[in-house]
């Protein structure tokens, strides 16, 4: 997008409309700008000085809308009576912290690592997640045991009463994570007097409240959203059906198209052209929507317009993902004149990625050494807010089995229930070994192994010394990497979902491949390959002049097919 921002008619429809709105916005239609202008409209008025709430689902998104807010001066200081952030915080700021939990004394906490907590009925049990079960009904989400490989003979019952009894005693000690604070935001609200007196008290400060990244509402959420809409504050929700990913949340596509008929057809807008990507990237990210849902192809109308390169398939043999990956797709993007760190090696998993783009992946089982390296790199290699987050929990995780606090990772949670470390007084510890540990120029993994020792010889429990909880490993000196600016990264695809880049490679496995293609190719319709797809679309939709798709050689040819749909090229590179 240029300097000076000329809104197409579409945009100018948003920022001027009155009304609740359900907005349909392809990648790259300049929607978090258009938020600006709408804002700025709004903030410019004398009439009303109440002030706009704007909501998204991921912390990047917020991020990256609050800096554009700030950096074009459109942001009010203070912000009050505005608010930017989360849609859970949002509820949490409103709906639980001022009025607590149910019939609970207890002030209420956020802990965010509780779907991570263990829920082990017995000590041979296959522990279990706590996220893998519905919090509402402590019922297991088939789905999630499914990919954790979970089938008990004698069913699931254990770990259901278990999960039951945990989450019970959790809340009523007032330790929430968001998955809670939906729950216990939609119980208030079946109270008619409560919501009626809470919606009067949000009209009075909140003029309209935009719900960005609405495809990554659930169920629960659209409640909320219609509770929102009857309040008498104007609601616009701005989404992409097709960007929905987050299965885990609940997420929806269906039920969101059906609500949007809840809203007048004069309050159903659309944002087209891509501002964002080149016309082939363009054509590529249409063509990589299920059948149905393609409609007319996407139109570069941003600065990447008149770029001619095609996209490129990367072609590769065998069964796992090769390293030749990331080296073909750096010679791909030297032309850009980018830094390495700016064309991200994209895929379903962390792992997959960091494979393609030539970093190493060792998995350290119960070594307290190569624990302790793995949590270092995490915390160093994190993206963004909820990565950093999980990253520091798992270098704490790694310095209290050193130090001989915990017996087991399994133990982590125990431990801080028994020490009563909810309220994070670990972290600033923690963040600082992190940094200390950073891989430094030149350094052997035996010097970091000694620095190592140095900085967690104390606090130790037992009789056992630093030197042997710390030994040398052979693996160490691979998984030690500095990071660097003319390292590719390797990210997980929900950890760049919002953001853009130059260049994207994305990476497809030979187990998901076929899978993906059949959803492609409107052979299937089933939940996970249907997730599957949608988030290579969002992948691939985060480039902006460069952008190859890694596959196995067997589906090269498949993938061609679907993205030559629209008579862009598509260039078949075998690596």
């Amino acid at each position: 997008m240029t300097s000076v921002y000329k809104p197409t008619d579409e945009q100018l429809n948003v920022i001027s409309h009155e009304g609740h709105a359900f907005v349909l916005a392809c990648p790259g239609a300049g929607k978090t700008r258009t938020m600006v202008e709408r804002a700025r409209t709004l903030f410019s008025r004398i009439d009303d000085r109440r002030g706009i709430a704007f909501l998204s689902f991921t912390n990047a998104a917020i991020d990256e809308l609050e800096a554009r807010l700030q950096r074009l001066g459109v942001l009010p200081t203070p912000l009050f009576p505005s608010f930017v952030g989360t849609f859970d915080r949002f509820l949490w700021h409103f709906l639980i912290g001022p009025f607590g939990v149910g019939n609970s004394r207890a002030t209420p906490r956020l802990v965010p690592g509780k779907g991570d907590w263990e829920v082990k009925p017995f000590d041979t049990a296959q522990p279990l997640p706590l996220k893998a079960f519905e919090r509402s009904t402590s019922k297991i989400i088939a789905d999630e045991v499914r990919r954790l490989g979970f089938a008990p003979q004698k069913g699931a019952a254990a770990w259901e009463t278990t999960a039951k009894k945990m989450i019970e005693r959790s809340r009523a000690e007032g330790l929430l994570d968001f998955e809670d604070v939906r729950d216990c935001a939609r119980e208030r609200l079946t109270d008619p007097d409560f919501a009626a007196r809470l919606g009067a008290a949000l009209a009075g400060r909140f003029r309209e409240v935009v719900v960005d990244e609405a495809q990554d509402c659930n169920p629960a959420d659209l409640q909320i959203v219609d509770w929102l809409r009857g309040t008498g504050m104007r609601v616009k929700l701005i989404c992409d059906p097709n960007q929905a990913i987050y299965a885990f949340r609940g997420g929806v596509t269906d039920e969101l198209l059906a609500y949007s008929k809840k809203f007048d057809r004069e309050d159903q807008l659309t944002m087209s052209g891509n501002f964002r990507s080149s016309p082939a990237i363009c054509a590529a990210i249409s063509q990589l929507r299920p059948p149905h849902a393609r409609g007319t192809p996407d139109v570069a109308v941003g600065p990447n317009k008149h770029d001619p390169s095609p996209v490129y398939i990367l072609s590769y043999g065998g069964a796992g993902v090769p390293t030749s990956i990331g080296r073909k797709f750096q010679e791909l993007t030297e032309s850009l004149g980018e830094l390495a760190y700016a064309t991200p090696v994209l895929a379903s998993t962390w792992q997959s990625a960091s494979k393609a783009a030539g970093r190493p992946v060792v998995d350290p089982g119960g070594d307290k050494t190569l624990l302790l390296a793995d949590a270092v790199m995490h915390f160093h290699f994190a993206f963004e807010a909820g990565n950093r987050r999980r990253a520091l929990t798992r270098l704490h995780r790694s310095v209290l089995l050193v130090r001989g606090a915990i017996a087991k990772k399994s133990d982590y949670q125990d431990h801080i229930e028994a020490q009563g470390l909810h309220d994070g007084r670990w972290r600033a510890e923690i963040i600082g070994l992190g940094e200390a540990l950073q891989l430094r120029p030149g350094e052997t993994d035996y010097q970091w192994l000694d620095r190592a020792r140095q900085l967690l010889d104390h606090d130790l429990i037992g009789s056992s010394t630093i030197k042997n909880r710390l030994h040398a490993h052979v693996d160490l000196k691979t998984m030690l990497v500095a990071p660097s600016t003319n390292d590719l990264p390797a990210r997980s695809i929900h950890s760049v979902k919002g953001l853009e880049f130059p260049a994207v490679c994305v990476v497809l496995t030979s187990k998901g491949a076929g899978s993906i293609l059949d959803v492609l190719e409107g052979k299937s319709t089933a939940a996970e390959p249907m997730e599957q797809a949608r988030k290579i679309y969002v992948a691939a939709s985060r480039a902006e002049r460069r952008l190859a798709i890694a596959t196995p050689k067997s589906q090269a040819n498949r993938l061609q097919q679907v993205l030559d749909a629209d008579g862009r090229s598509v260039e078949i590179i075998a690596i």
